[in-house]
């Protein structure tokens, strides 16, 4: 087995404490060494996700023993092995959904979460995949139990979320109803593959709903707004629909009828991903590589790219992020 030499230090991204983008310093630190069942990474991209700058701003903290260094999801090339590990070889290029640590050079990744690099995609690429389609997965398919032929309507299309759900809920034989906050956001989620997008800016997505699917209404609501978007959700699903929340953009705490939960025979249902057993998770990744990986490999989806900054501008990441003006991807480069 090679043997690759590993530096003492690296250079880590860090929230010197609760705020804005400026609380992002660029520090020095120990590189860390993989435990029993984990591997190291030499990283060369980094995923910037909503659940970072919920971080940042003091709301969503990792959970007990992992490290405070944000980041959910790597790409990069494996560098040393933690006792036990031997599925996964040194040199391995794997992509990883990681609990904390991924803004860094070098990361602690648990084995089973390693997933290999598509061969269509560069480890830039392969780094946008793991917290969006395990979370998709998990959550459209698992959860809200999505099967071909039904209806599923996607808020935040265009997010990184929301480009997935599109892709694999197109791929699955659904029709795909999304919602955007602008015409390019719109035309940015037809192209994904959306049957049809709708502004929530300028038009009122329920109402859009109902004239699309002749007043049923859909199977399936992914959503990740929350507030007054509950109540309207609960509305726009057919009989035995399913709405699936996976994140508040918007107040968590809201009043709302329950009847249409009864009358209806709902279900609505929602999940975090971070704080799951590593067995939890590495279910979902068996899952992604018996039924989505080969999609990826056959270049039928992908990841959308649309801004890439050096490690050393994370603060510039996250202020896009927040800005909601993006399309697909936000990444960090490390230069390895």
């Amino acid at each position: 087995m090679p043997v690759v030499e590993i530096p003492d230090f690296m250079r880590q991204a860090r929230f010197t404490g609760a705020g804005g983008p400026e609380v992002i310093a660029i520090e020095t630190a120990p590189v860390p060494r993989p435990g029993p069942g984990q591997v190291l990474v030499e990283v060369v991209a980094a995923g910037v996700n909503r659940p970072d700058c919920l971080q940042r701003a003091g709301n969503y903290p990792p959970p007990p023993g992992a490290t405070e260094i944000p980041g959910l999801e790597i790409a990069g090339r494996i560098v040393a092995l933690g006792a036990g590990v031997d599925s996964l070889k040194i040199g391995d290029e794997v992509c990883a959904l990681v609990i904390s640590g991924g803004y860094a050079e070098y990361c602690v990744a648990e084995a089973p979460l390693c997933l290999p690099v598509p061969k269509p995609l560069s480890l830039l690429e392969a780094a946008g995949l793991p917290e969006n389609y395990y979370t998709v997965y998990d959550n459209v398919f698992t959860r809200g139990r999505l099967k071909a032929g039904e209806t599923i309507l996607i808020h935040g299309g265009s997010s990184g979320i929301g480009s997935t759900a599109i892709q694999l809920a197109h791929h699955a034989g659904a029709r795909v109803i999304a919602t955007a906050g602008s015409p390019e956001k719109c035309d940015f989620c037809l192209k994904l593959g959306a049957d049809a997008a709708i502004d929530y800016r300028a038009k009122d997505f329920l109402a859009e709903v109902k004239a699309l699917t002749d007043d049923r209404g859909v199977d399936e609501i992914l959503d990740m707004v929350g507030g007054p978007y509950v109540a309207r959700n609960l509305q726009a699903l057919a009989v035995e629909g399913r709405l699936v929340q996976i994140a508040f953009l918007q107040p968590s705490e809201v009043t709302i009828d329950l009847m249409p939960v009864m009358l209806k025979r709902l279900t609505f249902t929602g999940s975090t991903l971070r704080a799951r057993s590593v067995a939890l998770k590495s279910a979902i990744a068996e899952a992604l590589k018996r039924d989505v990986w080969p999609l990826l490999e056959a270049g039928k989806i992908k990841p959308f790219i649309h801004a890439t900054f050096p490690l050393d501008q994370a603060r510039e990441a996250h202020a896009l992020m927040e800005s909601s003006a993006h399309l697909g991807k936000i990444m960090l480069e490390t230069g390895r």
